[in-house]
């Protein structure tokens, strides 16, 4: 605040551009609290200046509905293609994705796209946008120019459908993933993303299927291969689950996944102390893995070793996300 009443004493300028450094040091907090101090100010212009540094450091401050919030009523107001024009229309555009005012998000982030075409932050916020306001083909050509696909292509859809599975959005993914299978049959990933998104709804057979069908075009991906033995371990059918999963780590080893799957199929199998051993394994690759100590700290307390099962189970305790408990 005494700097801020320093710097207006001398006129604002001192003022907005201490405001900046302030941001720009990654303190966005105390440049709100200058800002505020301003934003009372007569001169239309100062005011316009004020809003689009504080919604700048609200967006800074990891307070995106309070970025749309100050920018929107003044992002308009700004000079067409000046640099405070275009700053705002980039923040206001980031901050309504992070929001989840995605359709606020598309127009502004689409402007950035006339200036900035090879911005690869841009782009991928419009096309998250353009996703969640259910528009998969500008979606798809946005993804496209990112990954330097045609936009047609049945690489383009599978990239596509990548990112909507990752986003929740499965009915559009299996939209894309069909349409890249009828442009190449034998692309690699389309049948694994469909695989994954059958398991994920629990039509195991159509996982098992989906997923088969992945390796007969790409024998060596160890992905499919813990995914096929993942959807084995539901099925209940514990050899095949341990045969996938054991070539799936021959080819990968230090992916923890395959190891915990391993590991209930052996404790399935009355193999305790092999699945010991997995469930270690898992944790040796991934420490913070919470499922792989819950279920080594269960089978320690089967097998009698309470000590050690308590250890576990409060790791494990520990892991657990904020929103689980």
């Amino acid at each position: 605040m005494v700097a801020a009443a320093l710097g207006m004493a001398q006129g604002p300028a001192p003022a907005l551009a201490e405001a900046r450094r302030l941001i720009n040091a990654g303190e966005p907090l105390k440049a709100v609290a200058q800002l505020n101090a301003m934003a009372a100010a007569q001169d239309p212009e100062l005011r316009l200046r004020v809003a689009l540094l504080l919604g700048v450091a609200h967006y800074h401050a990891d307070d995106p509905a309070k970025a749309v919030e100050v920018l929107a009523p003044i992002v308009d107001r700004l000079p067409p293609d000046s640099i405070e024009r275009r700053e705002a229309e980039q923040v206001l555009g980031l901050a309504a994705v992070v929001a989840g005012r995605y359709a606020d998000a598309v127009p502004r982030l689409e402007a950035t796209r006339r200036w900035a075409p090879d911005n690869l932050e841009l782009a991928y916020a419009l096309a998250q946008a353009y996703i969640q306001t259910r528009q998969p083909d500008a979606a798809r050509r946005t993804l496209a120019s990112i990954y330097k696909l045609d936009a047609d292509s049945a690489g383009a859809h599978v990239v596509a459908a990548q990112v909507m599975s990752r986003l929740e959005m499965d009915t559009e993914a299996e939209a894309q993933l069909t349409r890249a299978l009828e442009k190449d049959p034998r692309l690699p990933s389309a049948n694994l993303l469909l695989g994954q998104i059958a398991l994920f709804r629990g039509r195991i057979a159509d996982a098992i299927a989906l997923t088969a069908r992945e390796l007969a075009i790409n024998p060596a991906s160890a992905m499919a291969l813990s995914q096929l033995g993942d959807a084995y371990v539901r099925d209940a059918r514990w050899d095949d689950a341990i045969a996938s999963l054991q070539k799936s780590i021959w080819l990968n080893p230090y992916y923890s996944a395959p190891y915990i799957l391993l590991g209930r199929a052996y404790v399935k199998k009355g193999q305790s102390a092999v699945a010991e051993g997995m469930f270690r394994r898992a944790i040796e690759f991934d420490p913070n893995n919470r499922t792989a100590h819950y279920l080594l700290a269960q089978l320690l307390q089967q097998t009698g070793r309470d000590e050690d099962a308590k250890r576990e189970f409060a790791i494990a305790e520990k892991l657990r996300s904020p929103r689980d408990r």
